[in-house]
């Protein structure tokens, strides 16, 4: 169905408002309370700097990014990274209904996050969070990856299968500053990696769940040519992470995929790993950035005092 001008024919998706958009955006049944008000928040600031009744296929990346930092500029990086990724959200989700074609998000940058050095996730619960029987497949060998690998998760998102090196366990990736380097797993990636990539010869190794809407085709690169799905993108898989870790985080807030490296690190560390050879597992060229890694975990210190107590049987 179409509105018709004196000169031509726009579609009616076009003309919803800012304001319909959102309310139709906030009404989804599959949002739970903690996104919901984080989408919210970057909404109800959006409509009040621009206006419910402005359309939103007018909309700029310009006018978005102008909004963004008068609001949060002074914010902090994980606040600021938050109302981005509810913004790539919305705009993806209106993207589908054809009522934009623009990416709003597409001038405001990802701002590097300072990691809490405390938040190392125990032994016991990277157990539990690699064997959950709920988890899907792609997930799963995802999570294994990223622990087993230490790489960052954008390097694994990246991933295509014609850079993997099965037999031998190891991936090709281009870490930062453009350096092409290997990173190794073992065999519990190495069992679920054949399942995930199925018959596919080439392509993104981690998928979306659907294919791309035809406003937001991306990159070839970045598209399966047998399934025409697109490469799983790093704010998709961070949401997923932390929505299914909730349970075993005592805070509820569930864990960040950046979390899977660093506990992996100082998990190596505390097994006596040299820092030489944390630096070649991890891809880092600077030792001090190392360092963050290296510091005991409270349940180490714990398990080493146990171990060394006058008072423990000996067999």
């Amino acid at each position: 169905m179409t509105t018709t001008s004196s000169n031509n024919v726009v579609p009616l998706a076009a003309a919803v408002t800012l304001g319909e958009a959102a309310e139709q955006f906030l009404a989804r049944r599959d949002l739970d309370a903690d996104t919901l008000r984080s989408y919210g928040q970057m909404l109800r600031r959006l409509r009040r700097e621009l206006g419910d009744t402005v359309p939103l296929a007018g909309l700029t990346a310009d006018q978005a990014a102008a909004v963004f930092t008068a609001a949060w500029d002074d914010a902090a990086p994980r606040t600021w990274n938050r109302h981005r990724s509810a913004l790539r959200s919305f705009t993806t989700w209106a993207a589908d209904r054809g009522q934009v074609t623009t990416d709003l998000a597409a001038l405001i940058e990802r701002r590097p996050e300072k990691h809490d050095r405390t938040r190392v996730i125990d032994r016991h619960t990277v157990d539990a969070l690699l064997a959950d029987p709920k988890v899907a497949l792609r997930e799963k060998a995802l999570r294994r990856l990223a622990y087993e690998s230490a790489a960052r998760a954008d390097e694994v998102l990246a991933l295509n299968i014609e850079d993997l090196d099965l037999a031998n366990k190891r991936g090709q990736i281009t870490g930062k500053g453009g350096d092409i380097r290997w990173i190794h797993w073992q065999s519990g990636t190495a069992r679920l990696l054949p399942r995930l990539i199925g018959g596919r010869t080439s392509g993104p190794l981690f998928l979306a769940d659907r294919r791309p809407a035809p406003a937001r085709t991306p990159a070839a690169a970045d598209l399966c040519p047998h399934t025409g799905r697109s490469r799983l993108s790093y704010e998709r898989a961070e949401y997923l992470f932390k929505q299914s870790t909730k349970k075993h985080d005592r805070r509820k807030r569930g864990f960040t995929l950046h979390q899977l490296r660093h506990s992996r690190l100082t998990h190596l560390a505390e097994d006596g790993w040299s820092a030489p050879m944390l630096m070649g597992l991890s891809g880092h060229t600077n030792i001090r950035s190392l360092a963050i890694y290296t510091n005991v975990t409270a349940e180490a210190v714990g398990a080493a005092l146990a171990k060394q107590d006058p008072a423990r049987r000996h067999r």
